[in-house]
């Protein structure tokens, strides 16, 4: 009997597919939905200290291999998030994303929202918000005090989410890990822009945002490489992951679980169904038992 069942950064989860923050993900109807179409757990879009309206359209450019946004961080604030959650019970893991501009605003939000975060995920990598996300995640230095100061107010399980715009991953992946984090995410979106050539102007409002989708996840899968590699702690690998084949690269790779986003907006919710079908027929055909006893074969 194949078991799709793992456990990561002390999270239980039914199966290894989260949503990823950023997409369908804004209510708890979309997380129960996603849970009810196969996802094993849920990350919330990104919640700061104060609510943010984010960018004026246009927001998202669809792409052959993917999409560009530039959503600016909408949020309803910490305050916002937790009437919003009143009243509803998950029997998931409900991972709360999480940005602020300083370790302090992190470790404020943490203590806020312990009470109905199961997990927080960083937000160390959101490549188009000014003196949030990734111009805080590119220096180990800051990954470090960020991580650090979530960890020394709550005991919940802390992901740090990490930028691809840098030279070398695994200097902030090593940067979390010695500050504690329970586990690392990889990647967020790569800075990227589209420009209409009759306007002859960018087409997002703000002009650069995150490429995400299917045309990143030789990126995403070489970073879960190096950082399995490097690492200690676990890695939830994200970026592009389509169909059940790109979902092995990164158990292969090195990952522990995998969060989907784009292939949600792209193909409906439809994906963690068939993913999940697919894991689950390769590793009875390969004669494995469980998602353990593939992660990481192609490192050795």
């Amino acid at each position: 009997m194949v078991r799709l069942f793992v456990e990561v950064a002390g999270l239980k989860l039914e199966n290894p597919l989260i949503l990823a923050s950023g997409v369908n993900d804004k209510t708890p109807e979309q997380w129960i939905r996603a849970h009810e179409e196969g996802a094993g757990g849920v990350v919330t879009k990104s919640i700061g200290i104060e609510p943010r309206n984010g960018y004026d359209n246009p927001t998202i450019v669809e792409l052959p291999y993917g999409l560009i946004n530039a959503m600016g961080l909408p949020n309803p604030g910490w305050k916002g998030f937790l009437e919003m959650v009143e009243g509803y019970t998950f029997d998931f893991p409900l991972i709360v994303s999480i940005f602020g501009g300083t370790p302090e605003e992190f470790a404020f939000l943490a203590e806020k929202l312990s009470e109905v975060a199961n997990a927080f995920e960083l937000n160390l990598s959101c490549p188009h918000a000014k003196g949030y996300g990734m111009e805080i995640g590119q220096r180990p230095e800051m990954v470090y005090e960020v991580v650090k100061a979530v960890k020394d107010v709550t005991d919940k399980p802390v992901i740090a989410k990490l930028t691809p715009n840098i030279d070398d991953i695994t200097k902030l992946g090593l940067a979390a890990e010695k500050a504690g984090a329970d586990a690392v995410a990889a990647i967020n979106t790569l800075k990227a822009i589209a420009i209409d050539v009759y306007a002859r102007r960018p087409i997002l409002s703000n002009r650069v945002g995150g490429y995400s989708g299917p045309g990143v996840k030789p990126v995403a899968l070489r970073a879960v490489y190096d950082l399995a590699k490097a690492l200690n702690i676990p890695v939830i690998g994200i970026g592009g992951i389509t169909t059940w084949r790109d979902a092995l690269e990164f158990f292969l790779a090195g990952a522990r679980a995998l969060q989907i986003g784009t292939a949600v907006a792209l193909r409906g919710w439809k994906v963690f169904r068939e993913i999940n079908e697919g894991i689950a027929r390769y590793l009875e055909e390969e004669g494995f038992e469980s998602i353990e006893e593939i992660v990481g074969l192609a490192l050795e």
